[in-house]
């Protein structure tokens, strides 16, 4: 069975790429209190825009998806789910909401795992809350319908000791301090993974189990911007980095440096996202019109209105459409494309 050895995974993980990730990230720490003492309404509509597109995202990750204003439906009017997909939906949102609310009390056990899994099954059949019970693979399948193994789990009957060590190890290793809490996370994240401890739901999981473990270690930047986002938006590196790592785990022999500098590199991303969307409400003579301008001037290629809202969640649909219509007449940007792919253009 693969050995949780977290001091000898620090030792192969201080290289230069990771270090200067490391650094960037806490240059952004650094920050984080000053951007949290932004207007409370703000942050709050953050919250809310980050905890949507991280359940749509992750569920889509795993193939799981609704229509655009069946979201809002589900999630802004409480309409109830009309399929098993919607079910999901839901589930992953409250398993969210509940971690955003607990986390400082949720100490990571085999028994905390197993709750927030049953939680994920909420709507759904069968339940979650237990162990796999028949041994997994992760297969691939070629554009000629071959089906080949990429990477065998943990066995189902190993399964149970492979996760009270793998939680015990981190708990240890969160004692004794010598490791850096955000490596530390992304390590566990990746070793869950590994084991791939239950019949279904597993990425999923690891999603929530990130988040978990970040607001606890003191990284909030999951709270306020959605980094399944950014995950789904770069699923095909997502994946090289876990297949490039996983080689070898079984025997302990494997490289855990590709899958550590790509999540560092998503979570830096937040960070910055993070600054972005806040450094023009922390200054009150920025109006919202010119918030919108810079938007725009920001972006590489086209954006629509949602992505605009995302980016200014204490600015109403309105006072959106009139900007971009000003803006319009002015020649800053040009309209293309009409209704629901209707995007937005700066002209040089």
């Amino acid at each position: 069975m693969h050995i949780f050895d977290y001091d000898k995974a620090l030792e192969s993980l201080l290289s230069p790429e990771i270090t200067t990730l490391l650094v960037d990230i806490h240059e952004h720490i650094g920050r984080q209190e000053f951007l949290l003492n932004a207007k409370a309404e703000v942050l709050n509509a953050l919250v809310e825009v980050s905890r949507a597109n991280s359940v749509a995202s992750s569920n889509r990750i795993e193939g799981v998806s609704t229509p655009d204003y069946r979201l809002k439906d589900l999630f802004d009017d409480g309409a109830k789910p009309r399929n098993e997909s919607e079910q999901a939906i839901c589930s992953y949102r409250e398993c969210f909401t509940s971690i955003l609310t607990n986390y400082r009390t949720m100490r990571l056990t085999p028994e905390t795992i197993l709750g927030l899994h049953r939680k994920l099954f909420t709507h759904l059949t069968p339940c979650g809350g237990a162990w796999k019970n028949e041994d997994s693979a992760i297969t691939e399948i070629d554009g000629e319908g071959r089906e080949s193994v990429l990477f065998r789990t943990v066995t189902a009957a190993e399964t149970p000791m492979a996760m009270r060590l793998l939680c015990d190890a981190y708990g240890k290793a969160v004692d004794l301090g010598r490791i850096n809490p955000l490596l530390l996370a992304v390590v566990f994240v990746f070793d869950f993974l590994c084991i791939h401890p239950f019949q279904d739901g597993n990425g999923r999981m690891s999603r929530l189990l990130a988040l978990l473990l970040t607001c606890r270690s003191g990284y909030m930047v999951g709270k306020y911007v959605s980094v399944d986002k950014i995950v789904e938006e770069s699923r095909s590196d997502y994946y090289d980095a876990l297949r490039a790592s996983s080689r070898g785990w079984h025997e302990n022999a494997n490289d855990l440096k590709p899958y550590v500098e790509y999540i560092l590199g998503v979570i830096l991303k937040a960070y910055k996202e993070f600054a972005a969307r806040l450094d023009g409400l922390v200054y009150e003579h920025t109006s919202k019109s010119d918030r919108i301008r810079n938007v725009i001037a920001a972006a590489e290629g086209a954006i629509s209105k949602r992505e605009i809202l995302e980016k200014c969640p204490d600015i109403s649909v309105v006072t959106i459409s009139v900007a971009l219509k000003r803006l319009c007449d002015e020649g800053f940007i040009c309209k293309t494309g009409n209704g629901r792919s209707a995007a937005y253009v700066r002209i040089e």
